[in-house]
């Protein structure tokens, strides 16, 4: 039922895919990398939690351009460009207000989709997230950051297990075998190797610090201690940064949340605590 996808257009003429799933209140998911609308469905990875962000909600989910069944040859891939795709599919689905959900680097384009559209938001989640983008923090971050962009340009989709066993366990190093393997499928499915290195160096240069205090809805920030992808304590700077911002910190050490994990089921019980029902 999720798998259903439409295209809208944005401003600057690019094909924006997204789909809709489950019943009730809506519920607004920005944009990530290595999310296809309909591998999703299929994927170890990510089936589970769409599916528990469609049980008690009408989830709203597309692909940014560069990837999926979006445009991936696109001139302008940025944080504004992604900003202005969330507009382009609310209007296309015809939302007037809704709580906004941002995983990983979708927090940034979540926050400054808030900042810029106050009146559209109604709460602001954020999972996994940083306001200030690898390239912008420390010259040993900017320098690690360079070296896995040259990686995806040289094996993104490449057959090769020690790439794929490199970004896994910066991401899921508790994930299964299965989950690991799947996600070679991932890359040669949602993007090409050039569209993933554009896309990591645009979220490297991310800075929405000054954004922050500018934030007025309810937030709710979620973070796992262990994150070896983004740092915990980026989850916290976000927190402390947002007026009156709850921080709920989850036990585990991966980024991407994983079905077998129970913090996965916390996850899911904070956001039916923080929405109304």
């Amino acid at each position: 039922p999720g798998s259903v996808s439409h295209p809208t257009w944005s401003p600057d003429g690019v094909r924006l895919a997204y789909a809709i799933s489950g019943h009730g209140p809506p519920l607004v998911k920005t944009g990530n990398w290595l999310n296809h609308l309909e591998y999703d469905w299929d994927s170890p990875i990510w089936r589970h939690f769409f599916v528990g962000l469609s049980r008690n909600h009408r989830l709203v989910r597309y692909d940014p351009r560069g990837t999926g069944l979006s445009d991936w040859d696109v001139a302008d891939i940025s944080l504004d460009a992604w900003v202005n795709d969330v507009a382009t599919v609310v209007d296309a689905v015809g939302l007037d207000r809704f709580p906004l959900l941002g995983y990983s680097q979708g927090c940034a384009v979540s926050i400054a989709y808030a900042v810029r559209y106050p009146e559209r938001v109604s709460h602001l989640i954020l999972y996994g997230g940083f306001a200030l983008g690898a390239y912008k923090r420390t010259p040993e971050e900017s320098e690690r950051r360079k070296a896995l962009v040259t990686l995806m340009r040289l094996e993104w989709g490449a057959d090769n297990p020690a790439i794929r066993q490199l970004f896994a366990t910066r991401m899921m190093p508790e994930a299964a075998k299965e989950q690991v393997d799947t996600f070679n499928d991932l890359q040669r499915k949602t993007t090409s190797a050039e569209c993933a290195a554009r896309y990591f160096e645009t979220t490297g240069n991310v800075d929405v610090t000054e954004l922050l205090s500018r934030v007025r809805v309810p937030t709710l920030v979620m973070h796992q201690r262990g994150d070896a992808q983004v740092t915990f304590e980026f989850g916290r700077e976000i927190a402390a940064g947002i007026p009156g911002a709850k921080f709920v910190a989850l036990q585990g050490n991966n980024h991407t949340l994983l079905e077998q994990h129970p913090t996965t089921r916390r996850f899911f019980e904070e956001i039916n605590l923080f929405l109304p029902k």
